[in-house]
């Protein structure tokens, strides 16, 4: 792969784009100054700065965010920042999706890809992949709450009862609720079926991945190898 077709493919603008950051001595390769956009490199494991930011080449984007409250997740928000304006732009750029949406009020772990097969293993209402969140609750909780999200409550519009994998009082006014749709608004409209109300929305995990506890809203960081595996069967390659 040469240099120019490299930068191209990690988002960092058009070919002609590219070309001009390698003319203008803007790329080092090994702490080398790279001023030829023919200049073949192997691409695996790769190392290099563009004006002055260290990058890896990596085949495929797949990352976690702890998202923080008043952001969307779309790239043309309406009333709040959008959570890309969060990412560095060439990840934006090469056209990183959402793993499905969280609304603009709940924060937590936001999943970001943009390798297809990825994002259709954990977004595919088929895969039943399961989502864990921490709901801060209007009304003190109940059994008769907790019996009624995991035997199946029925929201408007909808054919089927929803049902919750697990409902777990963590505290009076706080549930832990596990699902494995992802319908809108769902976790807020199965606990107004059950009798009370979402005040306050985080999710914590997506399949066996857990947001760490050291990544502060608003932050980012790779998936590694193992996070990747575990999420897709195997089938994510960096």
């Amino acid at each position: 792969m040469n240099l120019e077709t490299l930068l191209f493919s990690q988002g960092f603008g058009t070919r002609r784009q590219c070309r001009a950051l390698i003319v203008a001595g803007e790329v080092c390769v090994a702490e080398a100054v790279q001023d030829d956009p023919s200049r073949d490199v192997v691409p695996d494991g790769l190392t290099f700065t563009v004006a002055g930011e260290h990058w890896e080449y990596r085949k495929n984007v797949y990352l976690m965010m702890h998202k923080p409250g008043a952001y969307e997740c779309s790239r043309d928000p309406q009333h709040h920042a959008s959570v890309f304006s969060l990412l560095p732009r060439p990840l934006v750029e090469r056209g990183v999706q959402c793993i499905g949406r969280l609304d603009q009020d709940t924060t937590g772990l936001l999943l970001f890809s943009d390798d297809g097969r990825f994002v259709h293993a954990l977004a595919s209402p088929k895969k039943k992949v399961s989502k864990v969140y921490r709901a801060g609750v209007k009304h003190a909780l109940d059994q008769r709450q907790l019996d009624a999200l995991r035997g199946g409550v029925r929201l408007h519009g909808e054919t089927a009862d929803s049902v919750a994998i697990a409902a777990d009082a963590v505290d009076e006014h706080t549930l832990e609720l596990t699902i494995a749709e992802g319908k809108y608004h769902q976790v807020k409209r199965m606990v107004a079926a059950a009798g009370n109300r979402v005040e306050s929305l985080h999710r914590h995990a997506v399949g066996a991945l857990i947001l760490p506890a050291s990544l502060p809203p608003g932050q980012w960081c790779w998936l590694d190898d193992a996070a990747i595996a575990r999420l897709s069967g195997g089938h994510g390659e960096t």
